[in-house]
């Protein structure tokens, strides 16, 4: 299959996750994603991550996560043949990312309107925390610091333990897929070339439809509601003998299959539960009705008895857990490099969750080393090793 992005040339300038985790959306898409990287340095997720050793060598599991397939070269935008050299290579591309904060681009003299004069049909996209324009335009920003300002961290939990951290770096994502999408679709535009401002905090705020709409709308305040779906009930997660299962019964009929099954036949026609919204008033005591029941039932072989009866059903499970089970193991959402250099082992990463044609998107190459591909990309510009030595002695690259 020819991927969507085959053809395309990016040049990833960025750092950590945001940045890296849109150019590791766009190669897997096909897309040829060049890292330009700080010499000696690098991007600042080659030294984080679980593994201290690796990240001693460059290559923490935090660049691994997000970085495979993409060639790495480096350059010292500071130096005048660094910055002569980044610029030749603009002309070959077709896209630049860049999650510097607002202007330090501008003032290297590389900014997006400097790189239009050798590249006019270019897209540009500027990943940031908050935009750039506004006046928190010169605040740094950090994952943790979005999901606070955003609102997010006010509505997870629950009342003893809101504001509480989603436990994954869910800011940087959705920035770094926000960016991602407004990238491809602005390569499909004619005539092309265009400047994508894309702010985390708003890329963030785009995904909280159904909370800030009913805030705009219904004049609701946004609280946490912990592992309860305040659209219906029963809805959320139960304690059952072994674990927690969330249970989904957000239809009347899905709600008369579960309490039939659980032999709470009777509750079909308590006033107290009568409607949907009969239920949302009265979901505590519902739900201590419901785990009397569920107390002597395993979560995993309750979820199979609640789907094949058509109540939405799973147990709460844990990340080793799932990766595992044949629902994912199966479907080629992790790729295997074997005896990765600058790692010395073998590694598995995580591919986008998408597949085309029945196949998952895939990259053959993995993550790579500090200025791997120096020679092939300056090359293919006209530099033979002679020259390249020459850069890096100078500091250039």
């Amino acid at each position: 299959m020819t991927k969507p992005l085959g053809g395309i040339r990016v040049l990833d300038l960025t750092n950590v996750l945001a940045g890296p985790f849109c150019c590791h959306q766009l190669v897997h898409m096909g897309a040829e994603v060049i890292k330009v990287e700080a010499p000696g340095r690098g991007d600042l997720a080659r030294q984080l991550g679980a593994d201290p050793d690796l990240n001693a060598r460059g290559m923490g599991v935090s660049f691994l996560a997000q970085n495979a397939g993409k060639k790495s070269v480096t350059v010292n935008f500071k130096h005048p043949e660094g910055k002569a050299l980044f610029e030749r290579l603009v002309t070959t591309a077709d896209v630049v990312v860049e999650n510097f904060r607002p202007g330090v681009m501008a003032r290297l003299g590389i900014g997006y309107d400097a790189l239009t004069k050798h590249r006019p049909d270019l897209v540009y996209c500027a990943i940031s925390g908050f935009g750039q324009d506004g006046p928190w335009v010169d605040r740094p920003a950090y994952d943790q610091i979005i999901q606070g300002v955003s609102g997010v961290m006010s509505i997870t939990g629950d009342a003893d333990s809101a504001p509480l951290r989603v436990g994954y770096p869910v800011a940087d994502t959705v920035g770094g897929m926000t960016a991602a999408f407004a990238v491809a679709a602005a390569l499909n535009a004619r005539p092309r070339g265009c400047f994508i401002d894309c702010s985390m905090l708003e890329s963030v705020l785009a995904t909280m439809g159904w909370v800030v709409s009913n805030h705009l709308i219904a004049g609701a305040t946004p609280t946490a509601h912990g592992n309860e779906n305040p659209t219906s009930a029963p809805s959320g997660a139960f304690q059952t003998g072994d674990g927690l299962i969330n249970i989904a019964a957000n239809k009347d009929e899905q709600w008369g299959l579960l309490v039939d099954y659980l032999g709470l036949s009777e509750l079909r026609t308590d006033p107290d539960y009568a409607t949907r919204e009969d239920r949302k008033r009265n979901r505590h005591a519902l739900r201590t009705r419901i785990e009397e029941r569920l107390a002597p039932c395993s979560a995993r072989a309750l979820a199979r008895e609640l789907n094949r009866i058509g109540v939405p059903a799973g147990a709460v499970m844990e990340v080793a857990d799932v990766l595992a089970h044949p629902q994912i193991a199966d479907r080629g959402l992790l790729t295997d490099y074997a005896d990765v250099p600058g790692v010395g082992r073998d590694i598995s990463v995580v591919n986008t969750g998408v597949k085309m044609n029945g196949a998952p998107l895939q990259v053959d190459a993995p993550p790579p080393q500090l200025g791997a591909h120096a020679q092939e990309i300056w090359g293919a510009l006209g530099l033979d090793a002679a020259a390249v030595q020459d850069l890096v002695d100078k500091g250039a690259i």
